[in-house]
């Protein structure tokens, strides 16, 4: 027997088309299944499966040295890539990254009408929590997917921080409790396994035989590339211990009174290397007392394979004086970035995207056409653009503006070449397609504050715009006398310091006999007057169009010369 589904009724489009339209259950959820959909039916693109070939050739390709500086309170650590600073990560005590942490939250209040819940989790400012973030399943509530259905106010949660408080913004929070470790990525109470697709199918295929074995069924794991080459043994152990973290977290939450922190993720120093540190490193530069205590203990128990990579910094000159990091760093700040053609990139941050305009500057060319000068440009751009997005931790919407081609295999190419550079960032990132305006689309995964955040802070008097507005016109006072003439005083170059603080021009006044001289050198001379001319007093005659007769018209011609009489006689 064979049952025939009905087709549902298709709505007019004539029908409510000038009323607000409203979704059935979650507008989150309706928004994340509507991307995946659109992502089947357009080919989403991903990236390929590479050979163990040109796994290896990649790994050759790059020297990569990771440089770790302790001062004071505060560390820092820069990777290189051929000599080139790419990622940089600071760490200062009065400002710690949440994100990993897992908390006992006490649901605040939730708005329905948002979809969220704002959720105390002790730090001050409440977090929010979307309905899309929300393990129904584990908060055992199998019905319609509704946050207000599943969440009361007063109520305790299991929440863990993926994005740390940026500007006016919270913590953003998830129920979806994930444990790092150094070689794969713990989901409790998960049943999805993924590997990484920048590890080559031979080992892809090595991996999924151990995983069968060593991952228990009410979880789901998630293979670093740091697990090439892993034994099953050293997987087994990673998996084991991040079990043991999960129980210990659930038996905090059962005991603990929210809100409390149940597990905190380790050190800054100690996560860069745990989460990047691998077999593509060449070495490891450690400067400072308590950072080489730190790395040196964390590798030698979870990867003692790799300690012959550390190596200790004893000299008395600054190591990221030695490499060049600071310098780099100091230019990685600023808003205009040159290219080693001579092209210049122009990146700006506004509330809603990044934006990045691309100028050939004092780029020629060398020989060819226009196309071909512009295409050497945009390729020299592409490999700039991602290193400063990487470099300065630029995340969200991110808007390029190439220079315009017009062969669409060249626009191909510029395409290709960013799509091959941003191979080597770690953080989450996808590339649309290119606009009708030429302009090409990306979004970067923003997870805490960027580069220029870190070593900045807002302009009290302009509050961060870079201008402060005059509604009214500015008026001068000065006792120099009322004819003398006002002077700029001189510029202070090119290099002069810009203090918000006074935004007011400073004049000096100069007497009018200076003044007259100045303008005497400045004007040609002229014929000399001894006196002042008389002008010819001029004949009034009346309009006869404007009285209704001649004797009207007469009349007011004598009174207007009455009127030049009397007004003459007081002058004199």
């Amino acid at each position: 027997m064979v049952k025939i589904r009905e087709p549902k009724e298709r709505r007019k489009e004539s029908d409510h088309s000038d009323e607000v339209q409203s979704i059935k259950g979650s507008t989150r959820l309706e928004a994340k299944k509507q991307r995946r959909r659109e992502g089947r039916e357009q080919g989403r693109r991903r990236v390929p499966i590479i050979t163990e070939a040109e796994f290896l050739a990649r790994r050759e390709a790059v020297e990569r040295v990771m440089v770790v500086r302790e001062q004071g309170e505060r560390t820092q650590i820069g990777v290189l890539e051929d000599d080139v600073l790419v990622e940089h990560y600071v760490n200062k005590a009065e400002s710690t990254s949440y994100v990993g942490n897992v908390y006992l939250g006490k649901v605040q209040n939730v708005l329905p009408s948002m979809e969220a819940a704002f959720i105390d989790i002790g730090k001050g400012r409440n977090a929010v929590l979307y309905a899309g973030e929300v393990n129904f399943e584990a908060l055992g509530y199998h019905g319609p997917r509704r946050i207000e259905t599943a969440l009361k106010s007063g109520q305790p949660v299991l929440v863990q921080v993926t994005k740390d408080p940026i500007g006016h913004k919270g913590a953003r929070l998830t129920s979806q409790v994930s444990l790092p470790g150094r070689y794969l990525v713990y989901v409790p109470e998960g049943s999805m396994t993924g590997i990484s697709r920048k590890l080559p199918d031979t080992e892809r295929a090595r991996l999924k035989t151990i995983l069968k074995k060593i991952v228990p069924e009410d979880a789901g794991v998630i293979v670093r590339t740091a697990a090439e080459g892993a034994s099953e043994d050293e997987l087994r152990r990673d998996v084991e211990r991040l079990q043991s973290q999960w129980e210990d977290i659930q038996k905090k939450a059962k005991s603990g009174n929210a809100p409390t922190l149940l597990y905190g993720e380790p050190d800054m120093t100690v996560r860069v290397v745990r989460d990047i540190f691998n077999e593509d490193f060449t070495k490891v530069v450690v400067s400072g007392d308590r950072a080489w205590e730190t790395i040196y203990g964390y590798v030698s128990h979870v990867a003692p394979d790799l300690v012959g990579r550390l190596s200790r910094w004893t000299s008395e000159v600054d190591a990221f004086a030695t490499y060049r990091i600071d310098e780099q760093l100091a230019k990685a700040l600023d808003r205009k970035v040159w290219l080693p053609s001579g092209g210049s990139l122009v990146i700006d941050k506004t509330e809603a995207m990044i934006v990045v305009d691309v100028n050939t500057g004092k780029f020629t060319g060398q020989g060819g056409n226009l196309e071909e000068t512009v295409t050497r440009n945009n390729l020299e751009a592409a490999e700039e653009i991602v290193r400063q997005l990487r470099l300065r931790d630029l995340g969200g919407i991110v808007v390029i503006d190439f220079i315009d081609m017009v062969l669409e295999s060249n626009r191909d190419l510029v395409l290709r070449r960013l799509l091959e550079c941003l191979g080597r960032d770690r953080t989450k990132h996808q590339v649309a397609e290119v606009t009708s305006l030429g302009l090409v689309q990306m979004t970067r995964k923003r997870v805490g504050q960027g580069l220029l955040e870190s070593f900045s802070e807002t302009c009290v008097h302009c509050n961060g715009r870079g201008v402060i507005v005059h509604l009214d016109q500015p008026t001068t006072t000065g006792g120099g006398g009322g004819g003398g003439k006002r002077k700029k005083k001189g510029k202070g170059g090119e290099h002069a310091e810009h203090d918000h603080a006074e935004h007011e021009l400073t004049y000096e006044y100069v007497s009018a006999e200076q003044a007259e001289e100045a303008k005497a050198q400045e004007e040609p001379a002229t014929e000399v007057v001894t006196g002042p001319a008389a002008l010819p007093e001029p004949v009034f005659t009346p309009d006869e169009d404007l009285y209704s007769s001649a004797a009207e018209a007469e009349a007011a011609a004598a009174g207007y010369g009455g009127r030049r009489e009397r007004s003459r006689r007081r002058a004199s």
